[in-house]
């Protein structure tokens, strides 16, 4: 089992390598198929690693491996070390799995580009991140893959570099993304200095005693790990990144929002729940930013005219219920609907590529409309995954939701405050999701759609739809592994490392059910009488809601708030440096002490005479006062 996970880990990496190293000399189909080949080879040693420990005893569900220790200062040491437990498994499957479909989906979508055997490396980069960020042994490795996640975001979402839009994206993106990064580092130098170890083991079994419930310390930590949890996981208030993230490639998007970068937030407070429990307010915290990122998110999906924003902001309100389940401590259910996630936004982001790539690289869903008679395949398929987001029974986003909702409300206090948001945001699932269904391929086809809308055999290359086949079934079924009031095999596979607290029972649990069921499904009617008909309602609703229609296409108006307190400034300041400084005091001096030099040498080249006997005179000189200042010394 440890052989092949660490097989399963660096098989990404080694990918990365043999494509730099060949450069030009394979072509971008075979650098896709290095890639989708590695990334298969992770697929395999993360179900070895789960088939090994599922013949184990739950209790003894925990391997560790270090194959190089390369600090060790005292008792403090960290290395390349590998931790495999129900958790770290978990995470291995569906990064692996779903990453597998989207780089061979990603196949044929970027055929053809420029740069494809780039665009490959920089995947099989992302896939080794993620794993090395799920499955390390100990805090500063998971830091290392946290990092290196960011970087290979920045990579793929500016990889169309040509495009101002591309860069400013990815940009924003890493910067926010390091100031996470930056919160994360001081919780863990607050860990090092308290508990004297990064190793999880350590860390958790011992930081009830060195650190404290409720103490400072506790407090500051659990936040060092909770900004870094928000910023990579796109919550409020650091989730202004996401948005501009569909940027890149849509294949890029999908691997961003459905299986890995977003999802590492929910990761690590999983994994650090123990460091949580010491400080039950930021605990709570992660609860109510999940809950409000939910409605905020949905409420601003609605006016959203981009087929990838509305997605992306649907993945900002989904992970919102992530958060508010892992918030609460109901970590099984919120792991669980990280899995279904992953296979029905997937499915979402990869159909909606199969849209874009057929119109023409089209991304505005007003020029769309009526695609469902040119693309019924494309059509059905992305209906499976819209039926799944908006938690439509039997589909696997309705088992997964509730799941946590029935948490919520079954934790009582607080959880029946984020019961009622998720309610809400489950109302404009409903809401947001089919109106993209119905504008893109309902209704009248667009004149833009009529003169640009072509397609290849079967709607799109074979690389591009059987992938999206096999999610589509996942995101189907996928549900069932899980029901609530019945059985719960993700909770009880995950239960020996974060212990879940237990759902409603009884007639609470079927008032939650009923309440979701009834408000996915009055989203669902009110998109089809705005939407999937013609109608002159939506914009009589503009016309008389004019200033709460503004604040949702401004997005509630925090890009602007972040541009007038941090990044104006930050230029403005720079430009005064610029002025006051740099030019004066470096650029200025850096020009005279080179004049000054200049000047030197010339005078310097005035005293070369040519003659040998002046030279001998000034050489002898120079060994009389070599010697006086030696005697003088002795």
């Amino acid at each position: 089992m440890i052989t092949a996970a660490w097989i399963a880990l660096f098989s990404p990496a080694v990918a990365v390598v043999l494509l730099a190293l060949a450069g030009r000399r394979v072509s971008g189909r075979q650098a896709g198929l290095v890639t989708a080949t590695a990334v298969l080879v992770s697929f395999a040693g993360a179900v070895v690693a789960f088939v090994t420990l599922l013949g184990e005893d739950p209790g003894e569900r925990a391997n560790a491996s270090t194959i190089w220790t390369w600090l060790s200062a005292g008792s403090f040491k960290a290395g390349l070390e590998i931790y495999l437990d129900p958790l770290s498994v978990f995470m291995m499957l569906v990064v692996s799995g779903v990453g597998f479909l989207i780089v061979c989906y990603a196949t044929g979508y970027v055929h053809g580009e420029d740069e494809e055997r780039r665009y490959h490396a920089y995947k099989a980069l992302f896939v080794f991140s993620m794993l090395l960020l799920v499955m390390s042994g100990n805090l500063l490795l998971l830091l290392a893959g946290w990092g290196m996640v960011g970087l290979s975001s920045y990579l793929l979402i500016n990889f169309w570099w040509y495009k101002p839009q591309a860069v400013a994206a990815g940009k924003k993106a890493f910067i926010i993304n390091a100031f996470g990064d930056a919160t994360f580092v001081l919780a863990l130098f607050l860990i090092i200095q308290k508990v004297g170890s990064v190793d999880f083991t350590t860390v958790f079994s011992q930081a009830p005693d060195k650190i404290g419930a409720g103490t400072t310390v506790a407090i500051l930590i659990a936040l060092g790990l909770l900004g870094g949890a928000v910023a990579k996981s796109a919550q409020l208030p650091l989730h202004t990144w996401l948005p501009d993230a569909m940027e890149g490639p849509t294949p890029v998007s999908a691997l961003i929002h459905a299986a890995t970068m977003v999802t590492a937030g929910v990761y690590l407070i999983a994994r650090t729940h123990v460091l949580f429990d010491l400080a039950p307010a930021v605990h709570d915290t992660a609860a109510i930013l999940g809950g409000v990122t939910i409605v905020v998110a949905g409420l601003i999906a609605l006016v959203q005219t981009d087929i990838k924003r509305v997605i992306a902001y649907s993945t900002m309100s989904q992970i919102g219920y992530m958060f508010v389940g892992v918030g609460l401590g109901a970590y099984g259910p919120g792991m669980f609907h990280l899995m279904t996630h992953a296979f029905f936004k997937a499915l979402l982001f990869m159909t909606a590529g199969i849209v874009i790539h057929c119109i023409s690289a089209e991304q505005d869903i007003r020029k769309m409309g009526g695609l469902a008679r040119h693309l019924p395949w494309t059509y059905r398929l992305f209906l499976v995954g819209a039926l799944s987001l908006a938690a439509i029974p039997p589909f696997s986003g309705f088992f997964s939701k509730d799941s946590i909702l029935s948490s919520a409300i079954g934790a009582g206090g607080l959880g029946i405050a984020m019961w009622v948001l998720g309610i809400i945001g489950a109302f404009l699932t409903g809401l947001y999701t089919f109106r993209l269904l119905f504008i893109v391929f309902f209704g009248e086809e667009s004149e833009f759609a009529k003169q640009h809308l072509h397609k290849e055999r079967f709607e799109g290359p074979f690389a591009m739809m059987w992938p999206v086949a096999i999610l589509a079934v996942l995101a189907a079924f996928a549900g069932w592994l899980q029901v609530p009031g019945g059985w719960a095999l993700v909770t009880d596979w995950l239960d020996p490392v974060v212990e879940s607290i237990p759902e409603a029972t009884g007639g609470l649990l079927v008032f939650s059910i009923a309440g979701s069921l009834v408000a996915a499904a009055l989203g669902v009617l009110v998109a089809w009488r705005l939407y999937g008909r013609p109608s002159h309602v939506p914009a009589m609703l503009r016309e008389r809601f004019a200033f709460g229609h503004r604040v949702l296409e401004h997005k509630f108006y925090f890009d602007q708030l972040y541009d007038a307190l941090f990044s104006r400034p930050s230029a403005a300041l720079a430009v005064g440096l610029n002025r006051v400084v740099e030019k004066p005091l470096i650029l200025g001096s850096a020009g005279d002490i080179g004049t000054g030099v200049r000047g030197l040498a010339r005078r310097v080249a005035q005293t070369e005479s040519g003659l040998v006997r002046l030279y001998a005179l000034l050489i002898a000189a120079g060994l009389v006062v070599i010697l006086v200042v030696f005697l003088a010394v002795q």
